[in-house]
């Protein structure tokens, strides 16, 4: 099999303007946005923490997973031509796994909002800068890991007569149907990293809240409470999206007769989520508003 044919988003000829200017508007938004808070990060010394230091690199993935799969989404809608090559289809499917990095620093922030909150007189020696290297590290190397496993045990499948994917990239389970060989150790990994990379992370996230909300009802007060969720508000908004998105494929079997479940989760996670997360941490985040503010006061100043 030389190539595959991608359907891409279902919708008819006459929709294709709207929508194509409706995932260039929000494909500029997801780079701008999160590329602005990597500068803010990099420029503004007090934000140079642990918990910035993990939104930086979960930025960095949400341009590069989205730049993945928008660009050809763009192309696909102004071209009649939607095939992709074999090699681009493993490549894409090969970045395309790094939504497990996303997991494993959401993660690591969770650790960070337990610690400073539960520990807080023990947070900077707790949070050193040796231990939050080492957990983007392993982050980094688990989600490579993850991705290089399936995309090698895909290289040695067989394509038979049928290329026609029914999605907007090469999702695996959109290929493994096309595979004529024995796809029983692939499922079988996809089960396994599945729990090793979605599964056991939501767990951690879920104990870290829970010693949170435990220590807040120990002493429960007001103050407490809107500290509590002044601190954690930002980071549970993207819990929500990342993990609603996932865990709603498995919830609502069928979502709808028109648009698959599959390209609707697709979709969330690859194109909304990434786009939406500058803007919770912006808008919610009192410490970038200001780092954002001071920017623009600079380069007002340095445009008189």
């Amino acid at each position: 099999m030389s190539e595959f044919l991608l359907l891409g988003l279902p919708m008819r000829p006459g929709q294709q303007r709207g929508f194509f200017t409706l995932f260039l508007g929000m494909y500029l938004t997801t780079v701008l946005g999160n590329l602005l808070i990597i500068l803010l990060i990099r420029l503004d010394s007090r934000l140079h923490t642990p918990m910035y230091f993990f939104l930086s690199h979960l930025a960095l993935t949400d341009v590069s997973f989205s730049s993945v799969t928008v660009p050809k989404i763009l192309m696909d809608m102004q071209t009649k031509y939607k095939f992709i090559s074999y090699a681009k289809c493993i490549s894409q499917m090969f970045f395309i796994f790094f939504t497990s990095l996303d997991s494993f620093l959401i993660t690591s922030m969770a650790y960070d909002r337990y610690v400073a909150i539960c520990h807080p007189l023990h947070y900077t020696t707790i949070m050193r800068k040796e231990l939050c290297a080492l957990l983007v590290a392993a982050s980094w190397v688990l989600s490579c890991a993850s991705s290089l496993t399936h995309t090698l045990l895909l290289t040695q499948l067989s394509f038979c007569a049928a290329n026609t994917i029914p999605h907007f990239f090469c999702d695996l389970g959109a290929l493994l149907k096309l595979s004529c060989s024995d796809i029983f150790l692939n499922e079988l990994v996809m089960f396994t990293v599945g729990i090793v990379v979605i599964t056991l992370p939501f767990i951690c996230i879920l104990v870290s809240y829970g010693y949170i909300g435990a220590n807040i009802l120990r002493v429960p007060s007001t103050k407490g409470i809107c500290k509590a969720l002044s601190t954690c508000g930002s980071h549970l908004s993207v819990v929500s999206l990342y993990y609603g998105a996932i865990f709603g494929q498995y919830l609502f079997p069928t979502v709808s007769s028109f648009i698959d479940k599959d390209i609707i989760v697709a979709l969330m996670y690859t194109v909304v989520t990434p786009m939406l997360n500058p803007f919770i941490y912006n808008l919610r985040n009192r410490k970038m508003k200001e780092a954002f503010g001071k920017l623009f006061n600079k380069v007002k100043i340095f445009s008189q």
